[in-house]
């Protein structure tokens, strides 16, 4: 199954099921960042994870309208933004979410 994957003031890309294995990984770490309140920790996850999508992701035509299905911050959000836009991830613990399902 092929998901859509939109970077914040970028594109949009199409990630198949193998990709995304690498991008949660990746996600995880940034997830942590977040939790953690660690900057450094945060830029550098960011930074690999847009670069994992850029490297690895099908751009969307922009003419091709099609619905999102994760979002990830912009390159060069900051922290204190990131934590505005996806408190998400504060409110329910990856640990917990999974033990939900």
């Amino acid at each position: 199954m092929v998901k859509i994957v939109r970077i914040m003031s970028d594109n949009q890309y199409r990630m198949t099921d193998v990709q995304m294995h690498e991008f949660d990984l990746i996600d995880n770490d940034l997830e942590d960042a977040l939790n953690e309140d660690d900057d450094a920790k945060f830029r550098a996850s960011l930074q690999r994870l847009t670069d994992y999508i850029h490297a690895n992701g099908q751009v969307v035509p922009i003419e091709e309208l099609v619905e999102s299905d994760l979002i990830v911050p912009a390159a060069d959000m900051s922290l204190a933004e990131a934590k505005q836009h996806f408190t998400p991830y504060n409110e329910t613990p990856r640990e917990e979410a999974a033990s939900e399902e």
